[in-house]
């Protein structure tokens, strides 16, 4: 940790103009860059010593020398259970529950419920999420109060509860028999956690409408990541709309608002917060769409992943003396607590939700209404915390959600047109 100082001392400054709140110039240990070095080291200490155990047990056959009583344990996390499914649709999202005798009204009625979920569950989520990461809490006439700095910590909140929710509906539920090696979780989880801490650590840069449409423009990276990691292809109009959310997100980034405060400035280490979000979530969707060719159900990827998710913000936090730092932060602020616990509920449901709504209705209609959600997420930010959108800003964020639905009404007609393609022909993989 002595040594990370020294390695920022010599980065060059941050871009000019940036306008940093006091609050985070306190000491190095508030800056983001150092966080995130502090955090990849404490991720490292555990992945580290883990892959050596692979390698070992790799090298050395377990799988028919091995013997005693951690032999199924080490043949689950190590090796699995059983090979990949030679079509990866084996393992995908279950086939979607089409309704044969279920009336018109009822079907009519669990889709508000699925919408009104989802909505409930981000919507609050993404308001919670910016108060607890730009505002103070135990302030007083007297006392200025204090803000809450540590991003891991919240990200630990969101998963330890995840992991539970998932882990009880494994338990209750049947589920398909789990193939995969436990070990490749990790992967989708690190790159997860990352993901998450960098949302987080923006918000203390950047104002939230600017990170929603940031969201909105990753199907660009993950485009590029499909074609690095699943190699991929994809048709001419995904590329257009693509390109067309990149236009909206540059004119609503680089349009400016005459009374906009340095709390809503777009800075230079924002920027570079979002796009370290956008590639490791990027990647993240990418590699458990590899992993989805061993047979296993959406929960259970949630399952997996946030096993190690959990191991991951715990290991690092303990190493840190942030988890008790955190806890005592929650103790004297019980406002905070009852936030933090929101937030993660929140962001459970809204996985399930998630899962219920594919099942039921399909991507398209899901997408919709996450689409939706990002619209009025903005709208709510800009009328809860005050955020100001010039009209330039304004055009881009209707170009981006335009793009958005092109995509989906796309999407819609290519899986008709597929479904009446030949036997022997294949349609084109899409993001």
């Amino acid at each position: 940790r002595f040594c990370i100082p020294l390695l920022l001392a010599s980065l060059p400054a941050m871009a000019t103009g940036e306008e940093i709140a006091p609050a985070l110039q306190d000491s190095w240990g508030d800056f983001w860059l150092f966080r995130f070095f502090v955090n990849a080291a404490g991720y490292a200490s555990i992945v580290v010593p883990g892959f050596l155990l692979i390698q070992y047990f790799k090298r050395r056959n377990y799988l028919e020398t091995g013997r005693g009583i951690c032999f199924p344990v080490i043949k689950s996390c190590v090796f699995g259970s059983e090979v990949k499914s030679v079509h990866q649709d084996d393992g995908s999202l279950p086939p979607r529950a089409e309704p044969t005798e279920s009336s018109t009204a009822r079907q009519v009625f669990k889709l508000l419920c699925c919408a009104a979920g989802l909505q409930a569950s981000y919507l609050t989520w993404g308001v919670l999420q910016e108060r607890v990461m730009t505002r103070t809490y135990g302030a007083t006439e007297t006392d200025p109060g204090e803000k809450f700095k540590d991003s891991q910590f919240l990200v630990f909140m969101n998963r330890i509860l995840a992991f539970t929710v998932a882990g009880l509906y494994c338990a209750l539920t049947k589920q398909p028999r789990h193939g995969a090696p436990m070990y490749k979780y990790s992967f989708a989880s690190l790159s997860n956690i990352l993901s998450s801490w960098c949302q987080y650590e923006a918000l203390k840069y950047i104002s939230f409408p600017t990170q929603v449409l940031a969201k909105a423009s990753k199907v660009i990276p993950v485009m590029m990541m499909g074609k690095l990691v699943s190699r991929k292809s994809y048709e001419y109009w995904e590329y257009l709309t693509a390109a067309l959310i990149s236009v909206g997100v540059s004119m609503f980034l680089l349009s400016s608002a005459p009374n906009r405060t340095v709390s809503t400035v777009t800075t230079f280490s924002g920027i570079v917060l979002l796009a370290g979000y956008i590639i490791f979530d990027s990647f993240t969707s990418n590699w458990q769409d590899a992993l989805f060719t061993y047979k296993m159900s959406p929960v259970q990827m949630m399952f997996g992943v946030n096993v190690f998710s959990c191991l991951f913000t715990v290991g690092s936090l303990v190493e840190q003396g942030a988890l008790l730092e955190s806890l005592h932060f929650m103790a004297r602020h019980s406002e905070f607590t009852a936030h933090a616990v929101l937030l993660s509920v929140c962001s459970a449901c809204g996985q399930l939700f998630i899962f219920y709504t594919i099942n039921q209705f399909g991507a398209a209609v899901f997408t919709i209404i996450m689409t939706l959600r990002q619209a009025f997420a903005i709208l709510l930010s800009c009328l809860i915390y005050g955020h100001t959108v010039t009209v330039v800003g304004g055009l881009g964020v209707a170009v981006v959600f335009m793009a958005l639905f092109l995509r989906v009404y796309a999407r819609s007609r290519m899986k008709k047109r597929s479904k009446k393609l030949p036997p022997g022909e294949t349609p084109v993989q899409k993001v």
